[in-house]
């Protein structure tokens, strides 16, 4: 059972967002959204109140002004940011154009228009609508308190249709059961409760600071100015005509600043209090509450729990880093960056397309098409690139390669398998049986023995010293479908049978050298699969004296070997019946045949 500590307060407020939650504090926001892929997406900053900045923006009413157009723009924003981890990220041709030559953002004018369509709905529902109605049952000239109630009445019916119709909406009751997150969080964190999903869930999800209970405040405050005002300007409202109506909507326009900021003052002041005696006011917000709230699913409180822990770890910590989302993006801008990138780095742009194709899972062929690329995927794309920009093999980054038609995985602790090891195969297999018994010796990936076993249907065996190695290489016999019986082994050591063929692909790179090779191969490949000794023919000295005792009568090894090396293996594989210098496609000489 979870130990209750001490109630505590906080100023930290919220927002329900697109399949997220928005939370803001004295110093920073962030907001958490989960994304198509079931991801939490935070994107976190610091700000600066308005309150802050201008000592007369923290006066009492003027505040709640303030406070009430910072929160139309910020949660306007805040929702477009939200809705683009799902649409599109990438900005289109015109919206560059109007940045570039007319230094306009386009997002803003979006969010402008938002705004002003925004506040023309809610002065249509809540202004002009209940004063013509009222304006059918009372003659406002002769009436004026009881039609200012009555059209009160008509606004909070209106508030309460709106709310309840808009539920029936999924997205619209979906983004209600995250509000209901945002207000169970807060409740939690102030009740003393470690922000858990199994505590948070227990909390209510009704809460004083709430943006229903403020808009019910509106309404009721706008009622009270309003009488206030027809009882200083009584004659202003003589006309019952179209005339007066509109005169009547137009001051209440003009007297919404005041109204909003008397219901942040009424709002603030009733939330720092549990006094029964105010509990009357709160009850209406209360209960429409339960309207704009509904019970959040877990991952919705986990969702909310993010943002919450991150706002408060930005209000303590001014080190704490400021996040961006990761959003959908346009296929063909991911691309064209990675290449922009790859080609000042000197990479070859084909690894872009792979990674590319890769990571979204598209036909490398199919990249000219357009479509939209997940959070996921953009963010997978992402972390390959910067390894491949590090000098990270495209194969360890993928995590596979190809080889002879089969996918070999591959890691740091195994060699990339290499074109040249696949023509080795090719030769090897034209003499290897199905009743053959072949050895890869120095077998790291597997790669030989998996293409000789499904080409040959050979018995094929595989040994390392490499314990790590091997797990790759049993892995990728799995994978495959190949029978291989694998064996931990420095060469020969642990070796009981003989074999009609081996096959090897041991260390050859002199020891000097290794140093000076790329830094693709140096950094990130095993040195005990490079490294051959001071002349690099150390593996191949003792598999010639050691092999005769492993082959059967007239046995065959195929060896791949380095550049420069074919004089000096035609005298350690002096002592064999026949030795061959075979060339590759490129007319280099790179693999040995030696018969006992």
């Amino acid at each position: 059972m979870t130990k209750e500590k001490k109630a505590k307060k906080t100023s930290i407020g919220g927002q329900a967002v697109l399949e997220g939650v928005m939370m803001r504090g004295e110093k920073s926001m962030a907001t958490a959204v989960r994304d198509q892929d079931g991801i939490i997406r935070l994107e976190a900053k610091r700000i600066t109140p308005a309150t802050k900045k201008n000592k007369f923006f923290g006066l009492p009413i003027i505040r709640g002004i303030v406070s009430f157009v910072s929160s139309m723009v910020g949660g306007i924003n805040t929702l477009t940011r939200s809705a683009e981890v799902y649409g599109e990220g990438e900005p289109s041709k015109f919206e560059k154009w109007m940045s570039e030559k007319l230094k306009i953002n386009v997002m803003d004018i979006v969010i402008a228009i938002a705004m002003i369509l925004g506040l023309g709905l809610a002065i249509l529902l809540f202004m002009v609508v209940p004063t013509f109605l009222t304006g059918l049952i009372l003659n406002q000239s002769e009436h004026l308190v009881w039609f200012t109630v009555i059209e009160g009445l008509i606004k909070i019916a209106v508030f309460v249709g709106y709310i309840g119709l808009t539920s029936l909406l999924k997205d619209i009751k979906r983004t209600y059961m995250y509000h209901g997150a945002e207000h169970k969080t807060i409740s939690c964190y102030e009740k003393g409760m470690d922000l858990t999903v199994e505590n948070v869930r227990k909390c209510p999800r009704v809460h004083d600071r709430c943006g229903t209970t403020f808009m019910f405040f509106v309404i009721f405050v706008s009622i009270v100015v309003f009488i206030a005002f027809n009882a200083i300007f009584p004659n202003l409202f003589v006309n019952d005509g179209f005339t007066g109506k509109l005169l009547r909507v137009l001051i209440k326009i003009a007297l919404l600043p005041l109204v909003a900021g008397l219901s942040y003052e009424l709002l603030r002041g009733l939330s720092k209090t549990n006094f029964f005696l105010v509990y009357p006011l709160k009850l209406p917000g209360l209960l429409l509450q339960r309207l704009t709230t509904r019970e959040p699913d877990d991952g919705m409180i986990e969702v909310a729990i993010t943002a919450f822990n991150k706002v408060l770890a930005m209000d303590a910590d001014p080190n704490e880093p400021e996040t961006r989302f990761v959003t959908a993006k346009k296929l063909s801008a991911v691309l064209a960056d990675v290449k922009n990138r790859f080609a000042k780095k000197g990479i070859d742009e084909s690894d872009g397309e792979w990674i590319v194709s890769i990571a979204a899972s598209i036909k490398r062929s199919d990249l000219k098409e357009e479509r939209m690329l997940s959070p996921k995927q953009v963010e997978t794309i992402s972390k390959w690139v910067k390894e491949r920009e590090r000098g990270k093999p495209l194969a360890y980054i993928l995590g596979n390669s190809d080889f002879y038609g089969y996918i070999i995985d591959v890691n740091e602790n195994v060699l990339i398998p290499r074109p040249e090891t696949e023509e080795l195969v090719m030769h090897a297999i034209k003499e290897i049986k199905p009743e053959s018994k072949v050895l890869d010796l120095c077998t790291g990936s597997g790669a030989i023995a998996v293409a000789v076993q499904k080409k040959t249907n050979a018995n094929v065996f595989a040994s390392d010293i490499s314990e790590k190695a091997l797990c790759i290489a049993r892995k990728n016999a799995e994978t495959n479908k190949a029978a291989i019986t694998f064996v931990q082994s420095d060469l020969f050591e642990n070796i009981d049978d003989t074999f009609d063929f081996i096959l090897t692909n041991p260390p050859y790179i002199l020891s000097d050298e290794i140093d000076n090779l790329q830094p693709e191969v140096k950094n990130f490949e095993p040195r005990i699969a490079l490294d051959g000794g001071r002349d690099g023919l150390d593996f191949y000295r003792k598999i010639a004296s050691e092999a005769k005792e492993k082959l059967n009568e007239n046995g065959v090894i195929f060896a791949e070997f380095g550049i420069g090396q074919a004089e000096g293996l035609r005298k350690i594989f002096d002592g064999y019946s026949s030795v061959e210098i075979i060339k590759d496609i490129n007319g280099t000489e790179r693999i040995l045949k030696a018969v006992k």
